[in-house]
């Protein structure tokens, strides 16, 4: 008995090493033929997890990004967003099967007539293309165009259109609207709309003339029961195969979008998540997004907030307490209760009250705007509150939207104002000598500032010309400063641009209709007026709500080797394409699996031969152009790096990407009223933030 068990270990060790020695071929065959497949794959199912920045910081997430949390926090929030935006469910973009065509061989001779169109224009075969004047009028008959070559086509020919009519309007037309005279617009105090009315609109209710202090909202409705939702990254941490139950929907307040392709800024986010938040837990998050940056989010998920002075809105608390199944109230002693009615303490009765919304039970929700926020009440009681965010006005609020897994059955808007004297360019602009530019120098210049600026945006370039446009290094013309403007859809607007470029002079309109996708043509024509309008040693480009201590600037570039190419920015390294959601960009679009070193694009700097090389490419129709102006300007720069000579990367993060820093080269976001308090701080001497509501 004793051998027959001694077999037994003998023959089974036997067959686990015959088993070892297969799984290891096939291991082996595995690496051989299939993990590079198998690595592109997985790149692409993680999305955007692997993007780094030079501190190894998570670059384009939320400022309230907490890495404590569970990796299934951005899952729920992400799918949430992409279903009530894109209103589809989009899988990743498959990879193609072939490489991309490459570019062919072409001759670096300049185009014929490319200015003035005096000669024929070769067929553009590539998908990346040259896009200026001339080429886009006459590439009407090109086929093969890819999608970003065809928008800007069809931009050149609407704003050609635009200008044509733009020159045929006279001063009498033009005076006869009350936009442009400054007219306040009449507007009804109160609206109304059913539920099948709304339905009709896509979710969304016009405000005329906004909000005011007092306005309210009054939304009645009824939340659908939860659905089953497919995450895929939850099949990779392998819970319950992928599937979530799902009942939220969103209540936002938005305001009128500065381009097409742009979502409108989101004045107020207001998500009661019934089911399928990351803590699965019922939550009402809030939040705010100006040119789709996210702020950071008001989470309630039950628990009272403080009851500090400083935390409170109006009086209110920001977050009320409501039953949950994991937290249970402590109650007193009968001892305890008794010692406080013998010193005489109050005795105050504590209401609890449930999560104010239900599946399949209707609701009453009524949005207040106070002095210091927004109040959301349910069904008569007090739920939460949220402070107004620094540059989101409550009369921008011109629209409602109630989307998501809700019913809606009526919507009633009371106490709003009757005129909207801001819609009106003229209350926004002074029309005063003080604020005119300087002529362009004939001599070279050590920076010109280009500035992308949208066509409605006339508070934002009246508030950069009282500003940072006055300092000392402007007003001497040792630097300038121009915006770069595309045409609106509206004609008054444009109208209206056309005569503040003429009064002011710091304005250059670009002929083409604008979307958010074309950014990268109004980056190419501030390299081009750089350098060929003036003679500028370095470049840089911001956006209009971008604040700049122009001094100091100059002080960082003139720290590095002058000899040198320069690229200076808030930088980032090797972020990854996103692939899914509202803004994935395909394989056809970017074939690489990461971007190239790119700063940060509401400010960065470039020489002056970084911008010759750029020019010279997109002159021999060479340039790649991509939807994304600052991974643009990355790939350029890197190209320059690597066939002409070594470029000096800059990193610096007070070229402030979100908001504003203590000591900060540049602040992104800021108000115009934040603008003049930065401007007035740094008069004193002080470059200090202005963080105020």
């Amino acid at each position: 008995m004793k051998r027959t068990k001694s077999e037994a270990p003998n023959s089974r060790r036997f067959r686990l090493s015959h088993f070892l020695f297969g799984i290891g071929a096939l291991y082996l065959l595995f690496i051989s033929v299939k993990f590079p497949q198998f690595l592109r794959i997985l790149s692409t199912l993680s999305g955007d997890e692997g993007d780094d920045r030079l501190d190894g910081a998570s670059v384009g997430g939320s400022e309230d990004s907490d890495l404590s949390k569970s990796f299934v926090s951005s899952v729920y929030q992400d799918a949430f967003h992409r279903r009530l935006e894109d209103n589809v469910e989009l899988d990743s973009p498959l990879r193609p099967n072939k490489e991309p065509v490459k570019e062919e061989e072409r001759g670096h001779e300049p185009v014929k007539g490319e200015e003035h169109g005096g000669g024929p224009v070769k067929r553009l075969h590539p998908r990346y293309g040259r896009i200026t004047g001339k080429i886009l009028e006459e590439r009407k008959r090109v086929n093969g165009l890819s999608v970003l070559e065809r928008m800007a086509d069809e931009a050149w020919l609407l704003g050609l259109q635009a200008w044509t009519e733009l020159d045929k309007v006279d001063g009498k037309e033009s005076g006869n609207s009350s936009i442009l005279e400054g007219k306040a617009e009449s507007c009804p105090s109160w609206i109304s709309v059913s539920g099948e009315e709304l339905g009709k609109g896509d979710g969304l209710m016009f405000l005329p003339c906004g909000l005011a202090a007092g306005s309210s909202i009054t939304v009645v409705g009824t939340p659908h029961h939860a659905h089953q939702e497919y995450v895929p990254r939850l099949v990779k941490l392998k819970r319950e195969e992928g599937l979530v139950s799902v009942s939220q929907f969103m209540v936002e307040l938005q305001g009128l979008k500065s381009v097409d392709g742009e979502e409108p800024p989101k004045i107020l986010h207001l998500n009661p998540r019934i089911r399928g938040d990351w803590s699965q837990h019922p939550v009402i998050e809030h939040n705010t997004c100006y040119r789709m940056h996210w702020g950071k989010s008001q989470r309630c998920e039950g628990l009272p907030s403080g009851d500090e002075e400083e935390m409170l809105v109006d009086g209110f608390r920001r977050c009320e307490k409501w039953m949950r199944n994991d937290i249970v109230d402590s109650k007193e002693s009968k001892t305890t209760s008794w010692f406080k009615r013998f010193i005489g303490r109050e005795q105050k009765p504590e209401v609890t009250w449930p999560f104010p919304f239900i599946e399949g039970r209707m609701f009453i929700l009524t949005l207040r705007a106070g002095v210091d926020g927004y109040h959301i009440n349910v069904g008569g009681r007090h739920v939460t509150s949220f402070p107004y965010r620094t540059g989101f006005i409550l009369e921008d609020a011109t629209g409602l939207a109630v989307k998501g897994d809700v019913d809606v059955h009526s919507v009633f808007a009371t106490s709003l104002p009757t005129s909207h004297p801001s819609f009106s360019p003229q209350r926004a602009l002074e029309m005063s000598e003080t604020w005119k530019a300087s002529p362009l120098p004939r001599h070279p210049i050590r920076l010109f500032v280009g500035i992308l600026s949208a066509s409605n945006h006339f508070a934002e370039r009246m508030a950069v010309r009282k500003t940072w446009m006055q300092s000392n290094e402007v007003k001497s013309s040792d630097v300038v400063a121009r915006f770069f403007v595309a045409l609106n859809p509206r004609k008054e607007v444009n109208a209206e641009l056309k005569k503040e470029a003429a009064y002011f002079g710091d304005i250059v309109i670009l002929p083409f209709m604008d979307r958010y996708e074309l950014v990268v043509i109004k980056t190419v024509a501030i390299c081009e007026f750089g350098i060929k309008n003036v003679t500028a040693s370095h470049i840089m480009k911001i956006d209009d709500d971008t604040f700049i201590r122009v001094d100091t600037v100059l002080k960082e570039i003139e720290k590095l080797p002058q000899r040198k190419s320069l690229y200076m920015g808030n930088l980032n390294l090797r972020h990854r394409p996103l692939r899914n959601g509202k803004w994935a960009v395909t394989y056809e679009e970017w074939p690489e699996e990461v971007y190239p070193p790119y700063a940060n694009g509401p400010a960065y700097v470039i020489s002056s031969d970084i911008v010759t090389f750029i020019l010279s490419q997109h002159k021999n129709r060479s340039l790649r152009l991509f939807k994304m102006e600052d991974v643009s300007m990355g790939m350029w720069v890197e190209q320059y790096n690597n066939t002409v000579a070594a470029v000096q990367y800059s990193h610096s993060w007070k070229f402030c990407q979100y908001g504003c820093i203590e000591g900060y080269f540049t602040a992104h976001y800021q108000s115009p009223r934040q603008m003049i308090c930065l401007f007035d701080k740094l008069s004193r001497g002080r470059a200090s933030c202005c963080n105020f509501r």
